[in-house]
């Protein structure tokens, strides 16, 4: 009786055929590819947006840029995905970190730590979650199918600077404004003492 051998997924493959299937023709469409799930691989993108193979940070910015393109969210689930298979991997909170962003004509430009660019708007909204003990906020911007970017800390801070207070569903909100689009982050009121 022989054995069946099944080929474990590695980054060596996976670059393999990103590179075949897209021909550097921009953002590869993950959302059309349903290959068979091949297994886990040992990628984790850290909170602060570092990614690690193997416990060890990715030192190549271009391959981190080639494999944040294949990233696809199913569920609460993260794959890096090409035409032939699909890899899960963890993310520990977001797959991206906004590190900055300006203000063009009262919209809010976002770039994230692969130079991703966004524009906060009904397309990409701008969410807070806050943490159920401490009450801190994590901002995050929507990039891209589901795939959300951290708002760093500094750019949080500019962001608090430039924020307005508007009514509500009935009460006044602290937010910012973007593509004709209010994102509230907290009621005025919390504000106040």
């Amino acid at each position: 009786m022989s054995e069946k051998i099944i080929n474990t997924p590695s980054a060596e493959n996976l670059v393999a055929s990103v590179n075949a299937a897209n021909k550097g023709k921009g953002l590869p469409p993950v959302h059309l590819w349903n290959p068979p799930f091949c297994g886990d691989l040992d990628i984790r993108i850290a909170r602060d947006g570092t990614w690690f193979y193997l416990g060890t940070p990715i030192g190549r910015p271009a391959l981190v840029k080639l494999f944040s393109s294949i990233l696809k969210r199913e569920g609460d689930n993260y794959f890096l995905v090409t035409p032939v298979e699909k890899v899960g991997i963890i993310v520990d909170d977001a797959p991206f970190v906004a590190v900055d962003f300006n203000q063009v004509n009262g919209d809010l430009h976002f770039t994230t730590q692969v130079g991703d660019e966004m524009v906060a708007g009904p397309k990409n909204p701008i969410r807070i979650e806050r943490d159920k003990k401490t009450g801190e906020p994590a901002p995050y911007v929507l990039v891209r199918d589901g795939l959300e970017a951290l708002i760093d800390r500094k750019s949080f801070y500019r962001l608090v600077d430039i924020g307005i207070h508007k009514p509500l569903r009935g009460q006044s909100w602290f937010g910012l404004n973007s593509k004709m689009t209010f994102f509230p982050i907290i009621p005025s009121k919390d504000l106040e003492g």
